[in-house]
């Protein structure tokens, strides 16, 4: 018996099972995979090199996609696009920023003009959790 008779009709059946010779087509089975994926970190976590996590990688990837297609990530290339993107989700305003300084620093950091200093980046990180490195 050749390895690919042991192989293809296992593959097939979990292929047509969690609908992966596509993308996600909806958020029904994007639900799907995510509950399998638990399910397999339930069952299987505690094992790191369980051959699941080799399928789990193949499901994760196809969440990604559908993920990165219908919530795209905005440009977050620079300090200041991570910046704005940051007040945005927080719902504030550059008036909003006082650890920055005023109004107007706040606009010349947003348009690139500045760069934020130590005390400014230790603040904006602790208040929005986030590392400071995402702004530098």
């Amino acid at each position: 018996m050749k390895l690919t008779d042991n192989v293809l009709a296992p593959w097939a059946s979990v292929n047509t099972a969690l609908g992966l010779s596509s993308p996600v087509r909806d958020e029904a089975h994007y639900t799907e995979l995510l509950a399998f994926v638990d399910e397999c970190f339930e069952r299987f976590g505690a094992q790191d090199n369980h051959p699941i996590f080799a399928l789990v990688d193949i499901v994760a990837k196809h969440i990604k996609e559908y993920e990165d297609r219908l919530h795209p990530w905005p440009d977050a290339s620079t300090p200041a696009t991570r910046l704005a993107f940051l007040m945005d989700q927080h719902g504030l305003r550059q008036c909003d920023l006082p650890e920055v300084g005023a109004q107007s620093v706040v606009s010349d950091v947003l348009s690139g003009k500045r760069k934020l200093n130590l005390r400014q980046t230790q603040a904006l990180a602790r208040r929005f959790g986030v590392p400071m490195d995402a702004l530098i």
